[in-house]
């Protein structure tokens, strides 16, 4: 059987996504390889708690769930994560705030 744990109760897709192309986001906890990463072992990590990375793609999931294309600017990994997984990144002072165009 499947390990794949489906809340019936949510289904996002009839809202449009949380995140947007290339907004910038950050992971709530660690992140780690289920088995479905190529090149990486199983339980290896590929996004660490707090850190910071730009969504790249959004597709979804069983027809219920957004995944967002997460390229990790620290480990150069690009993982797919559900909206609970991530959160906006917020600057905590004025070297993270971008520069107007």
């Amino acid at each position: 059987m499947s390990n794949i744990v489906r809340d019936s109760d949510v289904v996002e897709i009839s809202e449009p996504p949380y995140f947007a192309f290339g907004e910038k986001v950050k992971a709530k906890r660690v992140i780690r390889n289920d088995g479905t990463y190529a090149g990486k072992e199983i339980g290896e990590i590929l996004a660490k708690k707090g850190e910071i990375g730009y969504v790249v793609s959004i597709g979804t999931f069983l027809q219920q769930f957004y995944i967002y294309g997460v390229e990790f600017t620290e480990s150069g990994n690009r993982v797919g994560m559900k909206k609970k997984e991530l959160e906006p990144f917020t600057p905590r002072n004025e070297d993270d705030i971008p520069l107007p165009p």
